[in-house]
Order: C-alpha cells, then sequence, then structure tokens
C-alpha cells in the first residue's frame, strides 16, 4: 500500500524552461496524508515514524493538526521510481519535497518557479526567444549563452488547413 494520494498531475517543460519546440514531462503531486507516520496514539506509529528519513517531521493530529491536513507533498516526474534502500515508499529522485503547510500556503505561481528551478537542474534560465526571418530561432540564457532553438514552420508549410 502507498503513502501517497495523488493530488494533481500538470504538464512542465522537460528542462525547466518553455519556448516554442521544447519536450514536455508530466510532473506529479504526490500528497502524504497527516495520519502517516503521527505519533498520536492508535494511528499504528507508537513505536516510530518509519518514514522521517525521507519525509518532513510527522504530525501530530492532537495538537491543532487534523487528519484532513497532510504531512507532505512530494513532487516527482510522472515515469520516477519508487522504492529506495532505506524504503519501498521513498522516490528515488523528487523534483521537490514540501511540508503540508508550506504547499497550503504557497502561491501557485511560485511553486511553478520552484519547480521549473529543479527540472532547470544547474542549467542557466532562458530568457529570451529569438525567432530569425530565415525560420530559425535561437534561445539565449541568462549567462549570456545561446542554443540554436527549433527549426520554425510556417503555418502555410505545416499542412494544417485550419
Amino acid at each position: 500500500m502507498s503513502i501517497y494520494a495523488t493530488l494533481w498531475r500538470l504538464q512542465f517543460p522537460r528542462h525547466g524552461d518553455a519556448h516554442v519546440g521544447c519536450e514536455w514531462v508530466e510532473v506529479v503531486a504526490q500528497g502524504v496524508p497527516a495520519h502517516v507516520g503521527t505519533p498520536t496514539p492508535g494511528y499504528g506509529y507508537e513505536s516510530g515514524d518509519p518514514y522521517e528519513t525521507f519525509l518532513p517531521p510527522a504530525l501530530r493530529l492532537d495538537d491543532g493538526a487534523s487528519e484532513a491536513d497532510l504531512r507532505a507533498v512530494v513532487f516527482v516526474i510522472s515515469m520516477s521510481k519508487k522504492g529506495t534502500s532505506r524504503s519501498g515508499q521513498e522516490y528515488e529522485s523528487p523534483l521537490l519535497v514540501l511540508t503540508g503547510a508550506e504547499y497550503a500556503a504557497m502561491p501557485f505561481q511560485t511553486l511553478h518557479d520552484c519547480l521549473c528551478d529543479a527540472l532547470r537542474g544547474d542549467r542557466p534560465r532562458l530568457v529570451l526567444e529569438v525567432f530569425g526571418a530565415d525560420s530559425t530561432a535561437t534561445l539565449i540564457f541568462e549567462d549570456g549563452s545561446t542554443a540554436p532553438g527549433p527549426p520554425i514552420i510556417p503555418d502555410d508549410e505545416s499542412g494544417d488547413s485550419g
């Protein structure tokens, strides 16, 4: 049985920056209910929290938290592998792990930026996409580096009749 409940699935640019012709990946938000690992008596975790090594601290359900709250939200790419030497419930490479309270308080634009930063890794952020008259594109990054973008197909050559 999984400790996660899928909250949503959304498409994000594979390398953190959207541009014409970029690849997309599905990012999944996996919520961990408040009762998972709770030290509150009666939930089966009185001997300890088996998830404390990879999740934010467990919630006490008698200290203002309720079963409707989330302990954590773990963000992964849809094909991410679950199961490590520490725990069968741990994702190998989560993009981001937040407490339930952090997730609830975070504006979506901030969350989007954090996830794009995680997908981008150590690559510089895309700041500009330049389209040439010769149907070429150039990607310009914040560190001043450039890369060729995908070829631009004019509408009248795409075969699209609409």
